[in-house]
């Protein structure tokens, strides 16, 4: 036992070590803890219902790799292959419809857009022209921002402030199922140390409202058949928790997997046991990658 994790040790320093020599710029590997060549991982992944992408917003590569996906799941899926992102809040849903059925420019989108991310021409404007390219559907899944504010201040209890309309953008799943619990959740408050604020259970509804709401849309949006690949923040899907927690609650059964992100750094200080769960594909990417600008 204790040869096999020498000789796993060394193996990942090797391969951080190749990365710094080389000039890599990223790595995929599966989460048997091997690299795995692009073509294989596309195949795999496409035999899925959903697949969910866990990018680190400000890296390049993971932005690139997504529209490199989206191409080539469009090869195998077709129409049946359409988009989901974290990025877009739920309310902007008609002004991005229209835009992708091109009944008015760029320049007449974005100013309709709320909450419109700094990157997004450079990481998210290539991948809503690519769906508008192929006529594909992007849901815009996230909560609208003011309502999750809302709830981090005042806790499940902002639901009943708000209108039947504006109900409509929050995962309607989020009392039922909501648990304080689950690990993703329960995370947030570890991380406070021995400093949990007296609004801790207001801050992890929040963030579960986020969750809920991305599946929600993502689980309305689905009919059997079809192909989401949807983009988020890591932390949304890791470890097969946020969003897929919650579509795994709402609606058990569906096949989903998941692509990571990691430094080269973080990889190496990974167990194999985290390395096996965090996500079906890892992205190591170089920890001296430049970022985009958020």
């Amino acid at each position: 036992m204790k040869h096999l994790q020498l000789t796993c040790f060394l193996l990942i320093a090797f391969v951080v070590s190749a990365m710094a020599q080389d000039k890599l710029a990223y790595q995929l590997y599966k989460n048997n803890g091997k690299d795995v060549k692009y073509d294989k991982m596309i195949k795999d992944l496409a035999k899925s219902d959903m697949v969910f992408f866990g990018e680190y917003h400000s890296n390049p590569i993971s932005h690139w790799l997504q529209l490199e996906m989206s191409k080539s799941f469009f090869e195998v899926k077709g129409d049946k292959l359409f988009f989901g992102a974290e990025m877009f809040e739920n309310g902007n849903q008609l002004v991005i419809d229209e835009y992708l059925k091109g009944l008015y420019a760029e320049d007449k989108m974005l100013p309709e857009i709320t909450q419109l991310w700094g990157n997004y021409k450079t990481d998210y404007k290539p991948l809503l022209e690519f769906a508008k390219e192929k006529n594909l559907r992007f849901i815009a899944t996230n909560i609208p921002r003011r309502y999750a504010s809302m709830i981090n201040k005042k806790g499940m209890g902002a639901l009943k402030e708000l209108s039947p309309e504006a109900l409509e953008m929050i995962g309607p799943d989020l009392e039922k199922y909501f648990d304080p619990t689950v690990k993703a959740y329960a995370e947030m408050a570890d991380m406070m140390g021995g400093h949990v604020p007296p609004n801790m259970l207001n801050i992890q509804t929040a963030q579960a409202s986020k969750d809920a709401t991305m599946a929600h849309f993502s689980l309305k949006n689905y009919n059997p058949g079809d192909f989401l690949f949807h983009f988020e923040g890591s932390y949304h899907s890791n470890y097969e928790q946020g969003i897929i927690w919650w579509i795994n609650k709402i609606q058990p059964g569906l096949k989903i997997k998941s692509i990571t992100t990691v430094t080269a750094s973080e990889w190496q200080e990974m167990t194999d046991e985290e390395k096996a769960t965090i996500a079906n594909y890892i992205i190591v990417v170089a920890d001296t990658m430049t970022q985009t600008k958020g």
